[in-house]
């Protein structure tokens, strides 16, 4: 059964792109620097890092379930833009990071890898990352700040558990019973006191508000809630625009100081 289980989450769960070869450097315009570096269990991982200022916040990315960090070059561009320094990696069996599945456990551990990398082999204090995860990529996040320390939370189109978005997208239909990914945000947040910034687009067809909001509810304080009027769950920094990240510096500059 489990086998079976692990087999249904690769086709409902994780959406990875292989690797293309371009000078990604070049057609970005940001200074990308290649990173490899290792899970938590030795598996074989890649990111870019990219750093503004020496002493700038420093956002740890951790991506939703579909394509590989090539996909994120526009957002990662904007987020330099306002002064941050970014580390975006690739969970194992996506991009150029090795293992032929991903799992719930190994994206934990992944992130895990990603955190020891910025704190032991970057030197980075804890005080200057902000833990950043979106959809997918928020439940991930939502697990390293409760076994990792960080400045700051950032969760974006995120959802409570997997049980919540299928009961969602089936009409109420177990189907989560079938799948053997759980990734229970609402579970970590209770135990989160580093400040929080939620963030959803109100017109989310995949994760929609409703959901966002359970998030929110569950989180203790300090916690902020933004919705983006227009956005649906791919298209929130697009439609946000320059206040979405006026909103974002802010809560960054507020968390690393706090």
């Amino acid at each position: 059964l489990g086998t079976i289980m692990s087999l249904l989450d690769q086709f409902f769960v994780y959406h990875p792109d292989p690797w293309k070869d371009q000078d990604w450097k070049a057609r970005s315009g940001l200074p990308l620097e290649d990173v490899w570096f290792t899970a938590a269990d030795g598996t074989k991982l890649f990111g870019w890092y990219v750093e503004n200022a020496a002493t700038s916040a420093v956002v740890l990315w951790c991506h939703g379930n579909a394509g590989n960090i090539i996909n994120r070059l526009e957002n990662l561009r904007e987020l330099y833009r306002i002064g941050l320094s970014v580390f975006i990696f690739d969970y194992r069996g996506y991009g150029r990071s090795q293992s032929l599945r991903p799992s719930e456990e190994g994206l934990y551990q992944d992130a895990l890898g990603a955190h020891d990398y910025l704190t032991r082999t970057r030197m980075i204090r804890p005080e200057r990352i902000v833990i950043f995860g979106r959809s997918l990529g928020a439940a991930v996040a939502g697990e390293l700040a409760v076994q990792k320390p960080a400045a700051g939370l950032i969760l974006e189109s995120s959802f409570p558990s997997i049980e919540a978005v299928a009961k969602f997208h089936y009409g109420g239909v177990p189907v989560h019973w079938l799948l053997g990914a759980d990734f229970k945000l609402i579970d970590r947040l209770p135990q989160l006191s580093l400040p929080k910034l939620i963030i959803h687009g109100d017109k989310d067809d995949i994760i929609p508000l409703e959901l966002g909001r359970q998030v929110f509810e569950a989180a203790k304080p300090p916690k902020f809630f933004y919705v983006i009027e227009g956005a649906d769950h791919n298209n929130t920094y697009q439609v946000g625009g320059a206040a979405y990240f006026r909103r974002w510096a802010e809560f960054v500059q507020t968390a690393i100081r706090s």
